[in-house]
């Protein structure tokens, strides 16, 4: 029984070691993504359909 106390304790201290670990990393700034942003002008953005009533009932009011 008191081998499974023993195990329990060491994993729990690994997690958060691990975790804080993890928190440091991401605090300094590892993760973030700097080559996404270069090549997004790259990208074809996607097609935007109007709908006519919307550009209809522009076109009235500019007249008015």
């Amino acid at each position: 029984m008191s081998v499974i106390y023993i195990l329990l304790t060491i994993s729990i201290v690994v997690a958060v070691l691990f975790f804080i670990l993890f928190i440091l990393s991401v605090r300094s700034g590892q993760f973030d993504d700097t080559y996404t942003p270069s090549v997004r002008m790259l990208f074809e953005d996607e097609v935007v359909k109007e709908d006519p009533s919307v550009k209809k009932s522009t076109i009235k009011n500019r007249e008015e």
